[in-house]
C-alpha cells in the first residue's frame, strides 16, 4: 500500500487531534488525561524544532555566505542580485506586518479564551512578557547593540539571542570569503556537511510532525475549547493568503517597471513553475523547472539564471518571511501582548535574516518561526495555533518565493542587457 504524503498525514494528525479532544473533554477525567499523557508529546515537538534553531543558522547562513565567492568575479551581477532579494524580502515582511494588525486576526479570540492561553502557557508566556517590557525600557540604540555578541557560546545557547548567533554566522561567513580558497576549504567541507546533517535532522524531526501536531492541537483543544479559536485561525489564514497576493502584486509591477515586460507575460512563463511550487512546498525541488521557464519562456540568458536563481532558493524567501511576519504578530495578539514598533522593527529585521538561512524544503519555515518568535518575545508555544494551516499556506508561500526568483532574475538579465 503506498505510504500516504508528510503533508497529508499531518493534516490528519490535526483533525484526528482535534477530535480525540472533543471527545475526551466529554468526560471528567479527559482534559486531565490529555494535559498528563498527550500534551508533553507536543512539548517534546517543539523542544525538537527549538533544538536545531542555531545550528540551522549556523550551518545555513556560513554555508550560504561562502557560497557566494562567485560575487567577486560577478560583482556587478551579485551586488544587484543580493540586493533585489532583501529589498523584496523586506518589502514582504513589511507588507505581512501592515496587513496583520489591519485586519488583527488575534482580536477575535474573546478575552476568556485569551486568559485561558495565558493561564495554560503561564511559565512560557509570563517570562517572554517580562523580557519583552525590560526590552522597551532599553535606550534607542539598544537593539543595534544588542545584535554585536560578546560571547558567541553564550549567545548560542539561548534561542532568543538569535540575532547574535545570525551576526557571528554572517560575520564567519564573509571572513571565509576573504581568505585564500586553499585555507578556508577544509572550514567549507566541515559547514557543508555540517548543514546537510541539520538538513537531515529537520527530515527526522517531520516525520514525527504528525504525532507532534495530534498532541499540541488535542492539549489546546482541551485548555480552550472555544469557537472563537479556530474563527481568529481563520481570520490568520485569510490574513497570511491577502499578504501573498499582494507579494505577487508587488513582483508584478517591478518586472514591468524594471524589466519592461508585461505581468502577462511574466506570469504565463512562469506559471508551471508556480503549480509545481504549489504541490511541492519546495523551492529547491523546483529550481529545475523554474530555470527552464525563466530561460525559455521569459528570455532571462542561462548565465544570468543559473547564477541567480540558485541563490534565490537558496536565500529569497519572501513569502516565508511575510508568513513569519503575519504569524508572529497574530500569536502575539492571542496571547494578548502588545508589541511596541521596536519590536515588529526586530521581526522585520530577523524574519529578513533568518530567510536568509532558511532551507528550500517543507517544513524549514516552521523552524525559522521559531527564531522570529523567540527574538520578538512571543511564547514559542503559540506554534499550536497555527499547525492546523500550516500546510496550505506552505504551499502558497512557496509559490511567491519562487515567483520572486524568477522575477529578480528578469530585473538582474536586464540591468546586464542579458534579457531578450
Amino acid at each position: 500500500m503506498r505510504k500516504l504524503a508528510l503533508h497529508w498525514q499531518i493534516l490528519l494528525g490535526m483533525v484526528l487531534g482535534v477530535l480525540f479532544a472533543f471527545l475526551l473533554v466529554q468526560f471528567d477525567w479527559g482534559k486531565q488525561f490529555i494535559v498528563d499523557w498527550i500534551k508533553p508529546f507536543g512539548n517534546i515537538f517543539i523542544n525538537l524544532l527549538k533544538l536545531i534553531a542555531v545550528p540551522l543558522i549556523l550551518g545555513s547562513l556560513i554555508k550560504g555566505v561562502s557560497d557566494l565567492k562567485d560575487i567577486s568575479k560577478l560583482s556587478k551581477m551579485g551586488g544587484r542580485t543580493i540586493g533585489l532579494y532583501i529589498m523584496t524580502t523586506v518589502l514582504a515582511v513589511s507588507i505581512g506586518l501592515a496587513v496583520v494588525n489591519i485586519i488583527k486576526p488575534g482580536n477575535f479570540i474573546s478575552e476568556d479564551t485569551r486568559n485561558e492561553l495565558l493561564t495554560n502557557f503561564a511559565g512560557d508566556a509570563t517570562s517572554k512578557i517580562e523580557a519583552a517590557n525590560k526590552q522597551n525600557e532599553a535606550g534607542p540604540l539598544q537593539a543595534l547593540e544588542d545584535i554585536v555578541p560578546s560571547n558567541i557560546f553564550k549567545s548560542a545557547t539561548d534561542n532568543g539571542s538569535m540575532l547574535q548567533v545570525i551576526f557571528f554566522a554572517l560575520f564567519f561567513g564573509v571572513s571565509m570569503i576573504l581568505i585564500p580558497e586553499k585555507t578556508s576549504k577544509p572550514v567549507k567541507d566541515f559547514f557543508d556537511g555540517f548543514n546537510e546533517i541539520i538538513l537531515k535532522m529537520i527530515d527526522l524531526i517531520m516525520l514525527a510532525a504528525p504525532v507532534g501536531v495530534f498532541a499540541l492541537l488535542s492539549s489546546l483543544v482541551a485548555e480552550s475549547p472555544s469557537a472563537d479559536l479556530f474563527k481568529a485561525l481563520g481570520m490568520y489564514g485569510i490574513s497570511v493568503l491577502i499578504g501573498l497576493a499582494l507579494m505577487i502584486g508587488v513582483y508584478l509591477l517591478i518586472v514591468k517597471i524594471l524589466a519592461k515586460k508585461s505581468p502577462s507575460f511574466f506570469l504565463n512563463g512562469i506559471a508551471p513553475a508556480q503549480l509545481l511550487a504549489f504541490s511541492t512546498s519546495s523551492s529547491a525541488a523546483t529550481l529545475p523547472v523554474t530555470m527552464e521557464r525563466v530561460v525559455d519562456n521569459l528570455g532571462v540568458d542561462d548565465e544570468v539564471a543559473s547564477f541567480v536563481l540558485p541563490i534565490g532558493a537558496t536565500i529569497n524567501m519572501d513569502g516565508t518571511s511575510l508568513y513569519q511576519a503575519v504569524a508572529a504578530v497574530f500569536i502575539a495578539q492571542a496571547f494578548g501582548m502588545d508589541l511596541t514598533l521596536g519590536a515588529q522593527l526586530g521581526i522585520i529585521v530577523t524574519a529578513t535574516l533568518a530567510s536568509i538561512g532558511s532551507a528550500a524544503v517543507p517544513g524549514a519555515g516552521m523552524v525559522m518561526l521559531v527564531i522570529v518568535l523567540a527574538q520578538a518575545g512571543i511564547p514559542e508555544a503559540g506554534l499550536a495555533l497555527i499547525f492546523a494551516i500550516d500546510r496550505p499556506l506552505d504551499m502558497c508561500r512557496t509559490t511567491v518565493n519562487v515567483t520572486g526568483d524568477a522575477a529578480v532574475s528578469m530585473v538582474v538579465a536586464k540591468s546586464v542587457d542579458k534579457l531578450e
